[in-house]
């Protein structure tokens, strides 16, 4: 299966809770995704407000050749600033995440270990206001094989079935 095609597999899996965006995606990436979740609790009645959440998910993909350590930190920088970019953090404010996924025809060896310290986080009024987590994932294609951080390995078995 070539690069492309895996992207709009992938893509095609994300789609059912996610808005896909393909035509005009943040340089330097092939495509983005946002998802969002509202949720309320309440008392007895729904005037009884407990509480407001929200959640969002920002998503970023990207097709490499040959993914360098370098490479993977430039983009790993640029998905977070322009999520981060978009986070309205107020007191129904829960969490913001940002996802970036890499798919690589070769992964360098240096990087594999790497993986795994590359980590954001961001918390907004003593987390009172919500947080934002940096999620990664990267397969390689020629071995198949998935690497990932410590939040991105909820999106492990999505990349392994494609």
């Amino acid at each position: 299966m070539d690069r492309d095609s895996l992207l709009s597999k992938l893509l095609s899996s994300f789609e059912h809770y996610y808005t896909i965006e393909k035509e005009n995606p943040t340089p330097p990436f092939n495509a983005e995704a946002e998802f969002s979740a509202h949720g309320e609790q309440y008392m007895l009645v729904k005037i009884a407000k407990i509480a407001d959440m929200d959640s969002k998910d920002y998503a970023y993909f990207k097709i490499e050749d040959n993914l360098s350590l370098e490479r993977l930190q430039e983009l790993s920088q640029i998905a977070w600033n322009s999520g981060i970019a978009k986070v309205v953090p107020y007191n129904g404010h829960r969490n913001s995440d940002v996802t970036l996924v890499v798919l690589a025809d070769t992964v360098s060896p240096d990087l594999v270990k790497q993986i795994k310290k590359i980590k954001f986080y961001k918390s907004y009024k003593f987390s009172f206001w919500g947080w934002s987590h940096f999620r990664l994932v990267v397969k390689e294609i020629s071995s198949n094989k998935v690497y990932f951080n410590r939040f991105g390995s909820d999106l492990k078995k999505v990349l392994i079935n494609i």
